[in-house]
């Protein structure tokens, strides 16, 4: 199992390598940086602006660039921001933990609602009930995310039930702990159902195509034919039998979850990484740019460790390999 970790471990550490100095060479091949806007000023000077890029370091060559970013990451600060006038790394831990608050909520309600529905849907024998439960995961799975953002939005605001955007309301400093738990439960319940119709089709349909194979395996139809109780046959022998691609899957839909969460934070106003960087793109901020895509890479390939983790646990034939 050390072997098998090491070996992971190795191979993302690779991928963050590669992230960064593919970030690198695209954010330096993109045109124009942080004072593109400043030479359009007559009051500001050309001098002025290159005093600022030698100052900032704009103007070396971009492996002293990328050499400087990277000794920065180890002492913690990850470049440092034009826009925010400060290190790049204070401003991503605290974007980070709203960004790990919204993706990991809506990961577990949709895999909490979106297992137990495909498991039916794969093994209900009714025509009608199938093709209506796969004409409306197909119907969401059509619909683009920022339209189900939208129809959320005017939902709420008709009904005056959620609050439309931020993550907590102007009192929160001076409510009690249940208030306060409550309130930020209200600012996220809309958010959270925005990734999560967005994220649970491709979970169900995953699950009924693992769930139809396994249910035609001779095993489930001997233990079925023995009598044991549907409930058991289906989620204690069929469903552990299905797990490999679904836990493959649940490796990657982090990542998917993080670029959905681009449109969902920008259009409620969630103060998290996709905001983040949506702001820093439009300004030109570059390390900040970068420090949000690493991050992201990061995810994505903490996600994909637990995936092959969890893989080993369950599959034997891995373990003997």
């Amino acid at each position: 199992m050390k072997r098998y970790l090491l070996r992971r471990l190795a191979r993302g550490l690779l991928i963050l390598i590669g992230v960064s100095i593919c970030s690198f060479v695209l954010a330096d091949l993109a045109r124009g940086d942080f004072f593109a806007e400043a030479r359009l000023n007559s009051r500001i000077s050309k001098e002025t602006i290159a005093a600022l890029r030698e100052q900032y370091g704009l103007d070396r060559p971009i492996l002293w660039r990328y050499a400087h970013w990277l000794a920065s990451v180890f002492h913690g600060d990850w470049g440092f921001s034009l826009s925010y006038n400060m290190p790049v790394g204070p401003l991503l831990w605290a974007r980070m933990q709203n960004t790990l608050l919204l993706t990991v909520s809506a990961m577990l309600l949709t895999w909490i609602a979106a297992i137990p529905l495909g498991v039916w849907i794969a093994s209900t024998g009714a025509r009608v009930n199938r093709l209506l439960s796969w004409s409306a995961v197909a119907m969401l799975m059509a619909t683009p995310d920022l339209l189900v953002v939208l129809v959320l939005e005017l939902i709420a605001t008709h009904s005056g039930l959620l609050p439309l955007g931020g993550m907590i309301s102007l009192e929160y400093s001076q409510m009690n702990v249940w208030d306060r738990v409550q309130d930020l439960a209200r600012h996220l319940a809309l958010p959270v159902t925005a990734l999560v119709l967005s994220s649970a089709p491709a979970v169900v349909t995953h699950t009924v195509s693992a769930m139809r194979e396994t249910l035609d395996s001779a095993f489930i139809r001997a233990a079925n034919a023995n009598g044991l109780r549907r409930g058991r046959l289906l989620f204690f022998h069929a469903l552990p039998a299905a797990a490999n691609p679904l836990i493959s899957l649940f490796s990657l839909s982090l990542g998917a979850l993080l670029s959905s969460s681009l449109i969902v934070e920008s259009a409620l106003g969630w103060p998290g990484l996709g905001r983040l960087m949506l702001e820093a793109t439009l300004q030109r901020d570059g390390y900040v740019v970068i420090g949000v895509v690493m991050l992201s890479a990061a995810f994505l390939v903490c996600g994909t460790l637990i995936g092959d983790m969890l893989l080993y646990w369950a599959d034997p034939r891995i373990r003997r390999e």
